[in-house]
């Protein structure tokens, strides 16, 4: 049997989408049961089993419970991956030493540099995974090119600090050719105009997609987005920063990371470029997903980790490593102490859920 840890509700949007993807494949090479990131069970392997999935931040969370557990034919980790240490350090805690490989779901910019990062020790265990759309979910609803001058840029997202918020907010108030729209929850930012949360599996939402040309996402720190394989889908160009995951990939426009003016340049180009331009780049980001940005492929890779043999050993942990993990805003600390949290949490460690509250209240101010 396969155990998979992810989020995996029917939806078409990372990361249920991911879970779910991979649920209903690999039952087609075994028995597959599914659990929640922040479940507090402790699965004990009967012969044969394998572990598969994301090792949430909190012990004694499920995959950092049961990894531990003697008996597994695999044991293997499947979480987004990028240079923050402040993000991902919190899986050089041992996580990563139990594991035999390491299913990194990032852009090919961040995997490229792990050897020159605190990371550096798990890079024999990685396995570098690109994020997939399915293209009937995100149908084309953007054809025709905007006329030059009119051209429009829309963020899809939340205001997490790998989002870089501040950054695409300062180049839509320098940048002189247009409005930068904001679809997606987050406090309000300056020179950015905020639709709040849309639905785009819906016909409204996919009725407003028509209405822009680009999609623009200025992370810092951001893994590899599915916004930007999606919006490529739905015949949107893509613009990001190289530290959003993608950089000098086909049908992506990159823009330069703390460098506005530049960034400005960029979309002043885009504005005004030829629309026969514009268009090889929309079909050159068409034929990437059709041949690499696949489930398929997705699907693939974590099989034959699953079927493999492989088990690298990786290097002690560095005493002059930082510590890293998440960070304790009022964000993640209501999201930790929240109402469904809590009811798991008393449902399988009864009480446990109040003394979580009184730790977390008593550390952060």
């Amino acid at each position: 049997m396969i155990h998979l840890i992810y989020p995996h509700r029917d939806r078409i949007s990372a990361p249920d989408v991911i879970g779910a993807t991979l649920a209903k494949a690999l039952r087609a090479i075994d028995d597959v049961r599914t659990y929640e990131v922040d479940s507090f069970e402790r699965i004990r392997p009967a012969p044969g089993d394998i572990l598969l999935g994301h090792a949430y931040q909190f012990a004694p969370t499920v995959f950092r419970r049961s990894v531990l557990q003697p008996g597994w034919a695999r044991r293997i980790l499947l979480q987004p991956y990028n240079g923050d240490w402040e993000q991902v350090g919190f899986l050089d805690d041992g996580i990563v030493d139990h594991c035999d490989l390491f299913l990194t779901i990032t852009g090919r910019y961040w995997f490229d540099r792990v050897p020159t990062t605190h990371a550096a020790r798990w890079f024999p265990k990685m396995v570098h995974v690109d994020l997939a759309v399915d293209r009937d979910s995100f149908p084309r609803v953007k054809h025709d090119i905007g006329p030059a001058g009119q051209r429009r840029i829309l963020y899809v997202g939340n205001d997490h600090p790998g989002k870089n918020i501040p950054y695409l907010s300062a180049i839509a108030g320098q940048w002189g050719g247009g409005a930068i729209d904001w679809a997606g929850r987050g406090e309000p930012a300056p020179h950015l105009r905020q639709l709040g949360f849309v639905d785009f599996a819906s016909p409204a939402g996919r009725a407003l997609i028509a209405n822009y040309d680009f999609l623009i996402t200025a992370g810092c720190a951001d893994a590899n987005p599915t916004t930007v394989l999606e919006a490529m889908s739905w015949g949107l160009i893509p613009i990001c920063t190289p530290t959003s995951g993608y950089e000098g990939e086909t049908g992506i426009v990159n823009i330069p990371l703390a460098d506005v003016a530049g960034a400005c340049a960029i979309l002043d180009r885009l504005q005004h470029a030829d629309d026969a331009a514009l268009e090889t780049l929309r079909q050159a980001g068409e034929k990437r997903l059709t041949t690499h940005f696949t489930w398929a492929r997705f699907v693939d890779q974590v099989v034959a980790a699953i079927q493999s043999d492989t088990s690298p050993p990786i290097g002690p942990r560095q005493p002059d490593t930082p510590r890293g993990g998440p960070r304790l805003t009022p964000r993640f600390v209501a999201k930790l102490i929240g109402k469904n949290a809590a009811y798991r949490i008393d449902r399988q460690l009864p009480g446990a859920a109040d003394r979580l509250r009184r730790i977390v209240r008593s550390t952060v101010r």
